[in-house]
């Protein structure tokens, strides 16, 4: 049997047709979709169950955590903020963590999910992780980047944003 570089186009099993290139393509982004949703649902559900985390002062809390960062912030306001609410904010970054993972884990809205995923990571590198040296060790300005792909693309393969949008395609005969 010769070896060689194969001349056929074999199908996709996945849907889409195309080559394994071409699939290959259109799946790029869901490795990324599955570790960024299960990552932010994780860190939700992680303050969520830690009683400690909304008190406003004591081992573990949010508010140990803004007071220690207040002054190697980038923008300290962010953090005064915060610290006028521990609990609140605490709870407002935790459940917009699990909204941001559901979002994104799902595909539902994904490009908002994505949006909201950026602009925690994007507080969160300007007042925990800003002090961070060299800037590569602190891992917001990473989350930061890795959502800029999920806000261009979405989530256009196995999603509830490409099923609804397959259903308004064939509820308008396009599809």
């Amino acid at each position: 049997m010769a070896h060689g570089m194969r001349t056929d186009n074999p199908t996709s099993y996945l849907g889409g047709g195309g080559t394994w290139r071409d699939n290959a393509q259109r799946f790029a982004l869901l490795p990324l979709r599955v570790f960024l949703g299960v990552t932010f649902i994780y860190a939700g559900l992680d303050k969520l169950t830690t009683p400690a985390f909304f008190h406003a002062s004591g081992p573990g809390s949010i508010g140990e955590q803004m007071h220690g960062v207040r002054n190697i912030s980038a923008i300290p306001a962010m953090v005064d903020l915060a610290l006028k609410a521990p609990a609140g904010f605490g709870y407002a970054i935790a459940f917009g963590e699990l909204a941001v993972g559901i979002g994104t884990l799902i595909g539902l809205f994904a490009r908002v999910a994505a949006v909201g995923g950026m602009l925690i990571s994007l507080s969160l590198w300007l007042t925990v992780s800003w002090a961070t040296q060299p800037y590569y060790l602190g891992n917001d300005l990473a989350y930061l980047m890795a959502w800029l792909p999920m806000v261009l693309a979405g989530a256009p393969v196995l999603s509830a944003d490409a099923l609804l949008k397959s259903r308004r395609r064939a509820r308008s005969g396009l599809g």
